[in-house]
């Protein structure tokens, strides 16, 4: 992007399924006119690693399309939901691991559980586009895990720079997602990007409008603003190139939000999922509390 001189800097390195670094968060939470807010709990610190998932697509597809049903449930219990998106979140790596699983694991929901096969086709493309856009480390970066800002006052933010900046929520909900899980991960990028969305100091300059970058509803609306400077909402693909230049992050970005604009309650699943590390040893769980809660493999 413009505030990226090393395109995917951190994403590169932090993402296999999403990625990085939480924010201040503001003293009085931003109201919204728009629809209704799903409730959602704050997330398990429990250091339990995602779970064990298969590689046959027929069960994959079974696994896949019960997550994403519970995860719609107004019903579910805040321990059902974080089930979902733990198993939902396992699910979609095996996908980003083998690409090949997708065509036959999409085809299988598509028969069994129609309603749910473009929630899944959606997921499992930004899983392999965000699989080929990360690189793996040969060292744990200087980070702390915690646990991101309560789900309402993020939803709040994107609602309200969409009134008044005018670009969708579910671009900002799904940047927030890729570039810092939703603010899990406290820590700069290897380029030097800063804060929940990501900025490099002398882009901040163009777009904080003199806010705080580690701020949550600044750096919301800071993206809102650089968004809407290379085009948005008429050329989302320019303007999320301008925030990245990779078409990996482009095809990534919008199916993230397509799922959102679809059915916001994903949200619900997106907000638990745990922070995964690509590494040359191997991938790793980075779970909230991390370092002082040890990183578990995958």
């Amino acid at each position: 992007m413009t505030h990226r001189a090393v395109a995917a800097a951190l994403v590169s390195v932090v993402l296999v399924l999403g990625g990085c670094s939480p924010a201040a968060r503001r003293a009085t939470p931003t109201t919204t006119t728009g629809p209704t807010t799903p409730s959602v709990a704050p997330t398990s610190t429990t250091t339990t690693a995602a779970p064990t998932t298969t590689t046959v697509p027929a069960t994959l597809a079974g696994r896949l399309s019960q997550a994403e049903a519970a995860l719609r449930d107004p019903a579910a219990s805040p321990e059902a939901l974080l089930a979902a998106a733990r198993q939902q979140q396992a699910g979609y790596r095996a996908i980003g691991l083998r690409p090949e699983l997708k065509a036959e694991t999409v085809a299988a929901v598509a028969a069994a559980a129609p309603a749910l096969r473009d929630a899944v086709d959606a997921n499992a493309t930004a899983a392999v586009e965000l699989r080929a856009l990360t690189v793996a480390r040969t060292s744990l970066p200087p980070w702390r895990i915690v646990p991101p800002p309560p789900a309402e006052e993020l939803l709040a933010d994107y609602r309200a720079a969409q009134r008044e900046i005018g670009v969708p929520w579910t671009y900002l909900a799904a940047i927030h997602f890729v570039e810092t899980k939703f603010g899990r991960v406290r820590g700069t990028s290897t380029a030097g990007a800063q804060g929940p969305m990501q900025f490099l100091p002398d882009t901040w300059k163009q777009y904080g409008n003199g806010g705080d970058i580690q701020n949550v509803h600044d750096a919301v609306f800071a993206a809102a603003r650089l968004l809407k400077r290379n085009g948005a909402p008429a050329r989302m693909d320019d303007a999320l190139f301008s925030y990245n230049r990779s078409s990996h992050y482009v095809v990534a970005i919008k199916r993230y939000a397509a799922v959102l604009q679809a059915d916001e309650r994903a949200f619900q699943g997106y907000y638990r999922w745990q922070v995964y590390l690509r590494m040359t040893t191997g991938d790793r769980v980075l779970p909230d509390g991390w370092p002082d809660v040890p990183d578990q493999p995958l």
